[in-house]
């Protein structure tokens, strides 16, 4: 039996425009939308920002 390739899949921060392997999908506005952000721009929307919500991970390597 054959394993199954695992999926690799690709996704723009939709902050600073760059790819990652893995963003997180949040909102950091107060009337803002989802948006999928990587690790480096997740730093400074989550940290003291009382308009952030987190809602979810996105992995590039999908099982």
């Amino acid at each position: 039996m054959k394993a199954m390739a695992r999926s690799n899949r690709v996704k723009l921060c939709d902050r600073c425009s760059l790819t990652a392997p893995i963003l997180y999908r949040v909102k950091y506005e107060e009337e803002g939308d989802w948006v999928f952000v990587c690790p480096q721009c997740w730093q400074h929307v989550s940290q003291e920002n009382p308009f952030y919500t987190y809602g979810g991970t996105w992995k590039a390597k999908k099982k």
